[in-house]
């Protein structure tokens, strides 16, 4: 494919599809300066895109983006109960062996829905979207806890979204997870940087 086809495929992109990126763009900002309100623009974009990947039979990335709808709202009720002073959410730096746990439990997940997919449906690359989905639902699983290295779990996801939409022609969306790859790297450093600060505050109280 040349850069003219690419940039056809941008220019040829939906509406709903280009809405979707916006919102997740500023959903993962929000996120990196641990706002809140997130979860507001994390519910358009999820639930607008849970209709664009059943059009394009990504059948696990619809489901995951099903369940994502419920995560806004959970993570929503747990970040609220857990904002410092300046409104901004506390980060948790978490357990080594939980972090072991969730990375098996994303691999097994991952060989159980991609032989499923593969199976008894007509999913496109059905390993690889069984892999986004089920290591997105654990890296969900950490955000919504505010834990501190749920970051490294959405860097690895988006290194593989980033391949997978670009090989379902969903040009934009698959520009918006480079965006993320990038914005997950920074999210990680400045929840780091956060996290050290309350340690050495509560270091000196």
């Amino acid at each position: 494919m040349n850069w003219s086809e690419w940039l056809a495929g941008f220019a040829g992109a939906s509406p709903v599809e280009w809405l979707a990126t916006v919102c997740g763009f500023i959903c993962v900002y929000l996120l990196i300066k641990r706002n809140i309100w997130c979860f507001l623009f994390g519910l358009i974009q999820v639930s607008l895109y849970s209709w664009i990947f059943y059009g394009v039979k990504l059948y696990s990335d619809m489901l995951l983006h099903l369940v994502y709808v419920g995560f806004q709202i959970y993570g929503y009720l747990i970040w609220s109960r857990n904002l410092d002073q300046g409104g901004q959410v506390i980060v948790d730096k978490g357990k080594a062996k939980h972090y072991a746990f969730f990375i098996v439990l994303a691999l097994f997940s991952t060989g159980v829905l991609g032989w499923l997919m593969n199976t008894y449906t007509d999913a496109s690359l059905a390993y690889f979207d069984a892999f986004t989905t089920c290591t997105s639902l654990v890296a969900q699983w950490l955000l919504s806890h505010k834990k501190l290295f749920n970051w490294s779990f959405w860097i690895v996801v988006d290194i593989v979204a980033i391949w997978i939409y670009w090989q379902k022609g969903l040009y934009p969306t698959s520009a918006l997870y480079l965006c993320f790859l990038v914005m997950a790297c920074i999210g990680q450093w400045q929840w780091y940087n956060s996290y050290q600060k309350t340690a050495g505050k509560a270091a000196l109280d």
